[in-house]
């Protein structure tokens, strides 16, 4: 962190979520920096108010994790050592692609796995332990202060109390919920442009306890193919702290999941493999059924007015939010906090936040490419059809994924995409085109790609070990 004596101005960061720890984080070290979260902040790896989706599986891709510790040192580490799993992709992953079973090839990427709760913690702790850092929970942003050329502050709202907090950088972190629309509206700008993509989605999630012997077992992932015209259904087996398993299941619309219990093990059988249903019926429960329907691909294309307020900066998922089913939320708010750094470290003054707000829709690109590409393509999705070119990609990209479960060369470019560690045109390099346009293509896999010692870990919970092959 900066010296105490080299930070010069004051900013101020709406909503304490993982994206305005992060933006506090980036501008701490040359800012006197002030949290404005409407709710109060547990002490501890606790639920938080203003989470719909906390209790829902949650991953941090390499990409994402780079930053965040590029941003909070020492926050990886600690939250291993609490009990987050770090998952080497894809050798410690049985996933089924739409393409077919991934080979398990040596680590390419990875991503880090544990409850929402944790990860919050782990960096609200660092965070707000930092030197000139102050929260102000229980507080509610009510505007912007200034004018449609310069933003100066907010107007905040404290019990009956309402009090003006001056600032020469606002960041709006407040989520899917952001009210900037409506400030910006009320400064005179015209409205935002915005892109949605709703497939429909539904989520169920439920903690399982983990069965002994299996701290290492692998992820796993049971994927829909989006060719095929019926509702999209999906799951995740996710390790957690505490010896935990989070199984999360999905449906597009016309197949949700429900709360009911009973039901949810049916639901994971009905995927296009039973491998999550067989692992699921022989564990114990230990939690009821989340459901979840907030999964809306939203984006704001601020950085496409004309006219944007110096002072201003919107980051994570006020700017976009993406299908959850992806994993790509938190990874692109730790990119759009490192964007925000690296501006106001480099060239800070005019410019700052038309810079950072470009900069910030460059981070969300491939996430929103994927999200929204393959949400249309499920059975009664609203939103615009992709044109001619949109065609050829999503046609390119079904290619790759086949290609990528048995060519080491093709996984790791589609990964590298994957977990936002690479742009999207590492998807095109001429060796990676010229592998998913070959007509010679390795036999897929038959069979979910467990090793001999997982499936040994796992015959005490099996009548059978075929149970595992079905």
């Amino acid at each position: 962190m900066a010296g105490v004596g080299r930070r010069t101005g004051q900013a101020v960061v709406i909503g304490g979520s993982l994206t305005g720890m992060l933006a506090a984080a980036a501008l701490s070290e040359t800012m006197n920096v002030t949290i404005v979260e409407r709710y109060e902040l547990p002490h501890g790896p606790l639920p938080r108010q203003g989470v719909p989706q906390a209790r829902h599986a949650h991953l941090l891709w390499s990409g994402g994790a780079r930053a965040l510790e590029s941003l909070v040192p020492g926050a990886v580490d600690a939250l291993l050592a609490a009990g987050g799993r770090r998952i080497a992709v894809p050798s410690d992953l049985v996933v089924l692609t739409s393409g077919g079973w991934l080979t398990r090839f040596p680590e390419q990427q990875f991503f880090l796995s544990a409850t929402r709760d944790l990860l919050d913690w782990v960096v609200r702790d660092r965070v707000t332990r930092s030197p000139g850092v102050r929260t102000l929970p229980g507080r509610s942003v009510l505007g912007l202060r200034g004018t449609a050329t310069a933003v100066t502050g907010v107007l905040v709202r404290d019990g009956r109390r309402d009090e003006t907090l001056e600032a020469d950088l606002v960041v709006d972190a407040g989520g899917r919920g952001s009210s900037m629309p409506r400030w910006l509206d009320r400064l005179g700008l015209p409205p935002v442009r915005t892109d949605l993509v709703d497939s429909g989605l539904g989520y169920a999630s439920r903690f399982f306890r983990a069965p002994p012997g299996t701290a290492d077992f692998p992820a796993v992932n049971i994927q829909a193919d989006p060719r095929q015209p019926v509702p999209g259904l999906n799951g995740t087996i996710l390790p957690v702290e505490d010896g935990r398993w989070l199984v999360t299941l999905s449906g597009t619309r016309g197949a949700r999941p429900t709360a009911d219990p009973d039901a949810f093990e049916a639901f994971a059988r009905g995927l296009r493999h039973p491998v999550i249903a067989d692992l699921v019926s022989r564990v114990t429960p230990l939690s009821d059924v989340t459901v979840s329907h907030s999964t809306v691909n939203q984006r704001r294309r601020y950085e496409r007015m004309r006219v944007w307020p110096e002072g201003l900066v919107v980051l994570g998922d006020a700017l976009a939010t993406y299908n959850p089913l992806y994993g790509h939320g938190m990874s692109v708010a730790a990119r759009h906090a490192l964007v925000l750094r690296d501006e106001i470290t480099r060239r800070p003054g005019p410019g700052l936040a038309r810079r950072v707000q470009r900069g910030a829709a460059r981070a969300a690109d491939a996430a929103w490419a994927l999200a929204a590409g393959q949400d249309l393509r499920y059975p009664e999705a609203e939103g615009r059809a992709p044109g001619p070119l949109g065609a050829v990609m999503t046609r390119y990209s079904d290619l790759l994924m086949r290609t990528a479960t048995r060519r080491r060369g093709a996984c790791r470019a589609f990964l590298d995409v994957m977990s936002l560690s690479a742009p999207q045109a590492a998807a095109l390099r001429p060796d990676v085109v010229a592998a998913v346009l070959s007509p010679v293509r390795p036999a897929p896999l038959e069979d979910p790609p467990f090793t001999v010692a997982e499936r040994d870990r796992m015959i005490p919970l099996f009548t059978g070990k075929d149970d595992l092959r079905r």
